[in-house]
């Protein structure tokens, strides 16, 4: 569709949304069946329909939905916690959830162990990231731009975006990596290593094409290395660089986990990293190849708690942050991942579901996302307004925030700072047949 066309009339943008944001509603807490076809086995109907409840109320569906795990019978899937006896525990009022990323320097305290990883415009709409950006300001936290520019809406919440330059380096100009109080290089997802990024002729309309400095609806595709980049010292002059032009930023790294990460992780501190953003296989947008997601990078919860042995090896581990993202869909997932070794999380797919996602993998598409998440098509971006968004992400927080305090509280720690690589804390379940 030619985005010069008029966005639908008010009425029908009312009707429309009335009906479906009343549905994920009326789903999640259960009264209208569940969609037969809703879900998959580490995204599972009830995993989909508990994010969308607690989205709503700000609350955790406990006893009548399974909000912890899925189905996938592996990683997270069958990891539980070591818990003390009921009544042995801390309150969860009384848990400090707040994480520092960086340490090299002042850096930056967030409140909560995660933040949200880049989308890019063309892959999402404005809306969507601007409804991200409201609930990063809100909870002091921050989200990404991901590699497709910096939309003008974004620029009222700055102090809390996270500009991304990427091997493709759309959209990355001088003003928005100064604006930044993080930088992001992406070297690779993890939901695709090797293969670069992708955006397909019928997502690159007139306005995303401007953005990314490119030609109305032809494909856009990302190499897989920067190809200035064949060494440390040319990944440090890549750091060095984004530093000579925003001193005061953060500098983030984001690569995928293959295996030998571990050295990966040793040549980006070296280099002068701040953040180390590990991106497992399970994450990324049904826009992502499910070849690649199944048999390219490693699992995020084997690569995690390799790179923090091989940091403490090395006598680096406090010296660098260590996030980790690629399939983290629930709090408990979150307090898995710092157990497992790393010291926060990245939320991106988790953000889509409470928004309304159902997991129908049709990403790629122009308009191939019914619920107005992954388009810039100017009738189904009106689906999702930012406050209505904003307001999801909200409550989405809101519950991941009092569910982690609950179970670190369970596990006898003061702070989610202690549960850092607290493997000991962990327990490997049966496999269910």
């Amino acid at each position: 569709m030619n985005e010069d066309v008029l966005p639908p009339p008010a009425s029908l943008v009312e009707k429309v949304t009335h009906y479906l944001h009343g549905g994920y509603d009326a789903r999640a807490h259960g009264e209208m069946e569940k969609p037969p076809a809703l879900g998959d086995f580490r995204w599972t109907d009830e995993l989909i329909l508990s994010t969308w409840y607690m989205a709503s109320t700000g609350e955790v569906p406990k006893g009548r939905l399974e909000y912890r795990t899925g189905k996938s019978n592996g990683g997270f899937d069958r990891l539980d916690f070591r818990f003390l006896p009921r009544g042995e525990g801390r309150p969860a009022a009384e848990v400090d959830l707040s994480l520092h990323l960086g340490h090299k320097g002042p850096g930056h305290d967030i409140p909560v162990p995660f933040y949200g990883g880049g989308m890019s415009y063309g892959s999402v709409s404005e809306n969507i990231m601007v409804s991200r950006a409201r609930a990063a300001q809100k909870w002091k936290t921050f989200t990404c731009t991901g590699e497709g520019g910096y939309p003008p809406g974004l620029e009222a919440y700055r102090d809390h975006v996270i500009t991304q330059v990427a091997t493709g380096l759309f959209g990355v100009e001088e003003r928005t990596i100064q604006y930044a109080p993080i930088v992001e290089l992406k070297y690779a997802q993890g939901a695709k290593p090797g293969l670069g990024g992708h955006l397909l002729g019928s997502k690159s309309t007139t306005a995303v094409s401007a953005m990314r400095g490119s030609v109305p609806w032809v494909s856009l595709f990302s190499p897989f290395p920067f190809h200035s980049v064949y060494s440390i010292e040319d990944h440090k002059k890549h750091v060095d660089w984004l530093k000579t032009v925003n001193p005061r930023a953060l500098i983030s790294v984001k690569v995928s986990t293959p295996v030998d990460i571990d050295m990966v992780a040793v040549g980006s501190y070296y280099a002068g990293a701040d953040v180390l953003h590990l991106d497992g296989a399970y994450g990324g947008t049904g826009a992502a190849p499910e070849v690649a997601k199944k048999n390219i990078a490693m699992p995020i919860e084997l690569a995690v708690p390799k790179v923090h042995k091989h940091l403490l090896q090395e006598g680096i581990r406090d010296d660098i942050t260590v996030m980790a993202s690629g399939g983290i869909r629930s709090a408990w997932d979150v307090a898995k991942i710092i157990a497992l070794g790393a010291d926060g999380a990245v939320l991106a797919t988790t953000e889509l579901v409470a928004m309304g996602c159902t997991r129908c993998s049709n990403c790629e598409r122009g308009r191939g996302c019914p619920f107005g998440l992954t388009t810039t098509d100017p009738e189904l971006r009106e689906w999702v307004t930012p406050d209505w968004g904003a307001q999801r992400l909200d409550f989405l927080y809101r519950a991941f925030h009092s569910e982690l305090g609950e179970l670190v509280g369970r596990l006898g720690l003061s702070s989610i700072r202690e549960l850092r690589g607290r493997t000991d804390l962990l327990r490997y379940l049966p496999e269910k047949r």
